[in-house]
């Protein structure tokens, strides 16, 4: 996967959930999600009440398979010491931020010069118009609890700073990893997706599994929803290797 493409999977990750409301299916997928990656942070199980803007940037996160690189968070400040700590924060307000990072807002802000303020709230940005000026942000939390978009001005006010992952190094040091697993006597989805990086939610979805508990030794998983990887998951069955495979392929033009 090229920077771009994952840069492109965080915003329809998280776009996917706009609309959600406290309670919704989506929201408790979001929850959910985020309440089953380990580590949890500060080991805190994010309830339906609370407010969800950082754990919805999380959750995305922790969905596309980047979590170890972005670090996950139920609350805005400690999501910004977390992204001094990888140093993948930006301290500046006039930055152009490209579409996978996330735009922190300090409701406080007067608009005069660089703000320096606690954070207040977190969005990722999901589509920039450089020619226009201004960047879209979906965010959880927004007003009546749901998940929406924003658009901003470039230097807008209200803009704390930014989360910028290295997508380039993230998607260099993720290429070429195991695309397919086959399951082993003792193994769990959960134990399998945090092995690799992804969410049990994410498996059962690319994998079509019916329930989530009942797994079976010799299963071929796919690890991501990609084309190398279905194809890879049809070699490991046999199937791409068979006359039948092919004869079909060739009938198929």
């Amino acid at each position: 996967m090229t920077e771009n493409q994952l840069r492109q999977k965080v915003a329809d990750i998280i776009n996917a959930w706009v609309g959600a409301t406290k309670g919704s299916a989506k929201h408790l997928e979001i929850l959910n999600i985020y309440n089953n990656h380990k580590p949890l942070a500060r080991g805190y199980r994010v309830q339906v009440g609370d407010a969800h803007c950082a754990t919805t940037a999380s959750a995305a996160y922790i969905k596309a398979g980047i979590a170890e690189y972005t670090g996950t968070e139920c609350g805005v400040e400690k999501f910004v010491q977390i992204a001094k700590n990888k140093g993948i924060w930006v301290e500046n307000d006039a930055h152009f931020c490209h579409v996978g990072g996330a735009c922190v807002y300090d409701w406080d802000d007067t608009g005069k010069g660089d703000c320096t303020g606690a954070g207040d709230h977190i969005g990722i940005v999901t589509q920039v118009n450089s020619a226009a000026g201004t960047f879209v942000v979906t965010e959880g939390n927004m007003s009546g609890g749901k998940v929406g978009k924003r658009t901003m001005a470039i230097n807008g006010k209200y803009i704390r700073g930014f989360i910028c992952p290295d997508f380039a190094a993230i998607a260099k040091n993720t290429a070429g990893g195991p695309t397919i697993y086959t399951v082993k006597s003792g193994d769990t989805l959960s134990k399998i997706a945090s092995t690799y990086g992804t969410t049990v939610d994410t498996m059962v979805e690319i994998n079509a599994i019916q329930n989530k508990n009942l797994i079976r030794v010799g299963q071929v998983l796919m690890l991501q929803d990609t084309a190398q990887a279905a194809a890879d998951k049809l070699e490991a069955l046999g199937v791409i290797n068979s006359p039948d495979y092919w004869a079909d392929a060739a009938e198929a033009g």
